[in-house]
């Protein structure tokens, strides 16, 4: 395998969070979503496993963890990492999903992963986990939901089943923007069991 940092393009002296930074846009660049119908498909999802190898080896080797698995004592991971979204406590569901080995992430991982991507307002790149994720488990409702909300959220235009067609009255309004921003929200907290306005 290639040099990790140099694969990535960051120091070996480089924080984390540029590491992570650096992770974010090279995946954004590479990811084969962009490259549907593309002859060159293959050589990005070559190099989307590149960038993926070398982001895990660099925090596994980082962390002391050598590539921890994406279970505990043979129990899933990822009940916990929905808990700690509930709770707000994003730094640490992003420590757990980080932890896990690449041949683990399944579909529930992308999704939390978009989840927490989410939450941070980095909704291009939420939605593409969003869509990895329902893309490999294609009937769950969840991931669905969350793919659109990722796809209003990326449109400017939040998550308002009752949004006015384009060209109406509700496009200038500010009341309007700010109720969608609300909807949204609270869309966001159901899915992970929590619920914003309890009212609706």
């Amino acid at each position: 395998m290639n040099n990790p940092y140099e694969v990535l393009g960051v120091s070996k002296n480089a924080t984390e969070e540029e590491i992570k930074n650096a992770y974010r846009l090279l995946a954004r660049k590479y990811h084969p979503d962009n490259y549907a119908d593309n002859p060159l498909s293959d050589l990005a999802a070559d190099k989307m496993k590149e960038i993926n190898d070398a982001y895990d080896t660099i925090m596994n080797e980082r962390r002391g963890q050598g590539g921890q698995s994406g279970s505990y004592n043979g129990k899933s991971a990822f009940p916990e990492v929905r808990a700690l979204i509930r709770q707000n406590r994003l730094e640490q569901a992003r420590e757990i999903l980080d932890g896990v080995d690449i041949k683990d992430r399944n579909a529930e991982w992308y999704f939390l992963n978009g989840t927490i991507l989410y939450r941070h307002g980095w909704f291009d790149d939420a939605y593409t986990s969003f869509t990895h994720a329902s893309n490999m488990d294609p009937d769950n409702e969840e991931y669905k939901r969350a793919v659109n909300n990722a796809t209003n959220s990326r449109n400017g235009m939040g998550y308002n089943p009752y949004r006015a067609p384009s060209g109406g009255a509700c496009d200038s309004c500010n009341a309007c923007n700010i109720c969608q921003g609300l909807i949204c929200t609270d869309c966001c907290c159901e899915c992970m069991g929590g619920d914003f306005i309890p009212c609706c």
